[in-house]
């Protein structure tokens, strides 16, 4: 197990535990804020989870979801990708380790990776709903957002990666 994926845990863990003694204690802010922590860490290990079990790391990465759109090339350049793209963590880092898996293993895993991301984006506004019973919208708006948003810098970051890896897989065809 990878140290994203033991801290991942041991966090989602905690919050988990956090939630249930504000919860106890009756500090309402505070169990509001370390539930939804808490829903945010287990939703992504989840998400994971179950987008794992059904595609194994399969995917069929010249399928159109995949391929890179025409504005994505100009977005990266001014998001200027290339910069800040070393800095993010890793789940697995080993399903992208070339010495470990071919390029087409891993550009497979690039795929699952980015679903898993894209999913995990989405379902973080499902805590929007809690607003109603809690109030404090704009609070969970902007958990939400930012919660997107984070998950979609490792969307970028497969989107942006996986031409250059389908660029290797075909060099290595043509060779074959």
């Amino acid at each position: 197990m990878s140290k994203m994926a033991r801290i991942m845990k041991l966090s989602a863990l905690i919050s988990v535990f956090l939630t249930l003694i504000f919860a106890l204690l009756k500090i309402t802010p505070l169990t509001i804020t370390a539930a939804t922590f808490s829903y945010h860490l287990l939703m992504r290990l989840g998400v994971g989870f179950i987008i794992d079990k059904l595609m194994h790391n399969r995917a069929d990465y010249y399928h159109s979801w995949f391929r890179q759109h025409r504005f994505e090339k100009a977005l990266y350049a001014f998001l200027r990708v290339s910069r800040w793209k070393a800095a993010l963590p890793s789940y697995e880092p080993e399903l992208f380790d070339r010495h470990q898996h071919s390029w087409d293993e891993i550009a497979q895993a690039m795929c699952q990776a980015e679903l898993v991301h894209e999913a995990i984006a989405v379902l973080s506004f499902l805590p929007l709903a809690a607003s109603v019973w809690l109030g404090e919208p704009a609070v969970f708006a902007i958990t939400s957002v930012l919660a997107a948003a984070f998950d979609m810098l490792f969307v970028i970051l497969q989107r942006y990666n996986r031409p250059r890896i389908l660029k290797i897989i075909e060099r290595l065809q043509q060779r074959s």
